[in-house]
């Protein structure tokens, strides 16, 4: 690793229908084998679903979805003296927002459905209600964190 500087955080360019990095982001995280423009048609086609069955402002629901499943303390594992210790840290909010948009995506992945539009929309609005498989992941990693509180003094 280099003692030098650290190279700069690379910003995507916002999306065009939305104008947002978030979701830029989130596009991006959703792509497989590179097919960017199949990422994005199920994407504006799981926000006009969203928008269709809430009557909401879908960036509104995204959003809240992501917020909901955004975690804030997780653990790490530290070895110390021959022994691996489960240590509670912070979550720095990138961190928190790129586990939450990826939560996202691999429980609507596991989703019984026949698409995936259908699939993330049915996750996103979940997580934005506060339940759904990414709440509940966020709330076990904060369960764990808070079981393994007393080695947070081996926090590095």
């Amino acid at each position: 690793m280099s003692r030098r500087s650290k190279p700069a955080k690379r910003v995507p360019l916002p999306d065009p229908i939305y104008n947002s990095v978030d979701i830029a982001k989130f596009i991006n995280r959703l792509m497989t084998r590179g097919k960017k423009s199949i990422a994005q048609n199920i994407f504006y086609s799981t926000m006009e679903n969203i928008k269709e069955k809430t009557n909401q402002e879908p960036t509104e629901v995204f959003k809240k979805a992501l917020t909901n499943a955004t975690p804030l303390i997780e653990v790490k594992a530290r070895r110390i003296g021959g022994s691996t210790y489960q240590v509670p840290i912070e979550v720095k909010p990138e961190r928190g927002l790129a586990l939450s948009s990826c939560w996202l995506i691999e429980f609507a992945r596991k989703r019984s459905g026949k698409s995936m539009v259908d699939k993330l929309t049915a996750e996103i609005m979940d997580a934005a209600n506060g339940v759904g498989a990414s709440c509940k992941k966020r709330e076990d990693t904060h369960r764990m964190a808070e079981a393994n509180k007393a080695f947070a003094h081996y926090r590095y």
